[in-house]
């Protein structure tokens, strides 16, 4: 006698939880106003103590502008006094500010290590980048404005993009054919030509020389200091092929390229990687009436 256990048909059972997302009241949304606003006044609160028990305090003059919120469409400056210490950034003293007077403060930063190159500002009248500016050096009060020559998104950020498509337009990767046989040999580069294109790679794309570039402000088209360097970086290197190198010059020696600067030397005063992108132009001006002179 055999048992057989009825199997029963596994039924799928979909439960579907529909949460839905209430709006808060009208009562519930003035309630969260009103702690927003008394957080922010603690806070400030506690910075004017602190900048009231602090040695010394520098006065940051910053540039606002807000073009979707209505008192803030005319652009103005605001002022913050913060307390100073050792060591204090433009950068820090700017976190200082938003984080204790005003949250809505806008401005890029990142790495906080002169290496991301986000963080490229108007400080004093000279573009500089806040992580890599002491405040120490500058002259109170500290006066902060976004980048020259570049559309104003918000506050201290600037619209990038047409500062990249430059950038790209010299297309800024290593281009070449003619790789090593063996399976795990590299491409050798000389000690000497790593050591010509050393600098130029040092680049961190904050937009420094191409915002102190008259000619760039005048001439929407030019490539600009920075792209410019960068096409040098590649076009510089030994293993880059020689058809290659001719096709990068090409875009170089073009109307907007190499021969629209006129070594004013202001790129290389802000560069805060202290590239020598004024040479670097130069000897791409050299290396372009070269290629194209003829012998016959």
């Amino acid at each position: 006698m055999s048992t057989q256990i009825e199997e029963k048909p596994e039924t799928e059972t979909e439960e579907t939880e529909t949460e839905t997302e209430t709006e808060p009241s009208p009562q519930e949304r003035r309630l969260d106003e009103k702690r927003a606003r008394q957080e922010a006044r603690e806070r400030e609160r506690r910075a004017r103590e602190e900048v009231r028990d602090a040695d010394e305090s520098v006065t940051l003059k910053v540039f606002r502008y807000d073009p979707e919120v209505e008192d803030k469409e005319e652009p103005r400056f605001d002022d913050f006094v913060v307390p100073f210490f050792k060591g204090m950034t433009v950068l820090d003293a700017l976190i200082y500010a938003r984080d204790h007077y005003d949250s809505s403060l806008t401005f890029r930063h990142s790495c906080r290590q002169a290496v991301c190159g986000s963080d490229a500002l108007f400080v004093n009248g000279q573009q500089r980048l806040g992580c890599k500016t002491q405040m120490a050096d500058l002259e109170d009060p500290v006066r902060i404005e976004p980048l020259p020559h570049q559309d104003v998104v918000k506050d201290l950020v600037v619209d990038m993009e047409h500062f990249y498509e430059q950038m790209h337009a010299v297309e800024p990767y290593f281009q070449s054919e003619d790789l090593p046989d063996g399976e795990y040999e590299e491409q050798r580069q000389s000690p000497e030509n790593r050591e010509k294109i050393k600098m130029s790679t040092r680049c961190i794309w904050c937009g420094a020389c191409m915002s102190s570039c008259n000619i760039a402000a005048g001439d929407n088209e030019y490539l600009g200091p920075a792209a410019i360097n960068k096409a040098y970086r590649f076009a510089m290197d030994e293993r880059e092929e020689a058809d290659l190198k001719d096709h990068r010059m090409n875009i170089l020696e073009q109307e907007h390229g190499v021969w629209r600067c006129q070594t004013q030397f202001s790129c290389t005063e802000v560069c805060p990687k202290d590239i020598p992108l004024t040479e670097h132009i130069q000897e791409l001006k050299r290396e372009a009436v070269k290629s194209n002179l003829k012998f016959w």
